[in-house]
């Protein structure tokens, strides 16, 4: 970051994936009326990810983009798909990854799951922490979740190219689908977002919660398979739509497709999130695990 600390250029990223509708559509109206996205102390740019995706209505078109930001992938010209190429032209235009000359972005996502307005940290330093602390206190229903098992720049995603960046994630909302509620939700909490720069920056920030529970992401779980790899089983009906609702060893988990019922055995209280992700299915992933923890701003 330049400056004392101070965030002077802001990226907000719609369309990452092709089929998330609202980032898509808040992006064409905020370019429409930028005046809804302006702030004083720092310039905002917007950026459409992948409008091709978008054109074809699918996520992507060859390869996951929002998995392509590894430094050593943005880096190797033989990764030259659609989605690996825009993601080397985004990180020109928004980074270099290391060296970025934006010092923030938002990207915006919708998922499947029964989510709610949920905001994804990379990080739990001090602005990281305050940013908790103030979009929830401004947004009650909003939910915190913590992707800090990994330093920010190990991370693969379009909000690493900055030495800060945020995911915020909102559902549940179908693929290529829109939701007023959704998008409401996704519109007030960027906005939040950028008025807490904003007061970050002119060193005007409220009076913050002292601490604040979030979700600190823990394992990934996969479907049922057999030896053959085939799906054999389903979220049990008890976990489906309970994203963020707790999780304790003995609890029905998953339904096979003969009937019975298998029991999480993990040791530790867990809560589930991403439960059941559409999006997830070319891996056969079932959901993500975290623990709750409390943040002291």
């Amino acid at each position: 970051m330049t400056g004392t600390n101070t965030l002077n250029k802001v990226a907000i990223v719609g369309g990452t994936h092709g089929n998330e509708f609202s980032g898509i559509y808040l992006l064409r109206k905020w370019r429409e009326t930028p005046q809804l996205i302006q702030r004083d102390s720092f310039t905002v740019e917007t950026v459409f990810a992948n409008p091709k995706a978008f054109e074809e209505n699918k996520r992507y078109l060859d390869c996951d983009m929002n998995r392509q930001f590894g430094n050593d992938d943005l880096i190797n010209p033989d990764l030259a798909n659609y989605e690996q190429s825009r993601a080397k032209a985004i990180n020109a235009q928004l980074g270099p990854k290391g060296n970025a000359k934006t010092d923030f972005i938002i990207d915006l996502h919708n998922t499947t799951s029964n989510m709610g307005p949920s905001l994804i940290l990379l990080q739990t330093d001090t602005f990281n922490r305050q940013l908790g602390a103030y979009v929830s206190a401004q947004m009650p229903d909003a939910v915190i979740v913590l992707e800090d098992h990994v330093a920010v720049h190990e991370h693969c995603f379009l909000s690493s190219i900055t030495e800060q960046g945020v995911i915020v994630e909102i559902g549940p909302q179908p693929q290529s689908v829109i939701r007023q509620d959704v998008l409401d939700w996704m519109e007030e909490m960027t906005g939040h977002i950028l008025d807490f720069v904003d007061l970050y920056n002119r060193n005007a920030l409220p009076v913050l919660p002292a601490s604040y529970e979030a979700y600190k992401y823990h394992e990934t779980l996969k479907l049922p398979e057999n030896e053959q790899g085939e799906r054999i089983g389903m979220v049990h009906r008890n976990v489906q739509d309970a994203d963020f609702k707790v999780l304790r060893h003995g609890d029905p988990i998953f339904t096979l497709f003969d009937g019975q019922e298998i029991c999480w055995e993990g040791d530790y209280e867990a809560y589930p999130h991403f439960i059941n992700e559409a999006a997830y299915y070319d891996n056969n992933l079932a959901m993500s695990l975290a623990k709750k923890v409390v943040v002291t701003v």
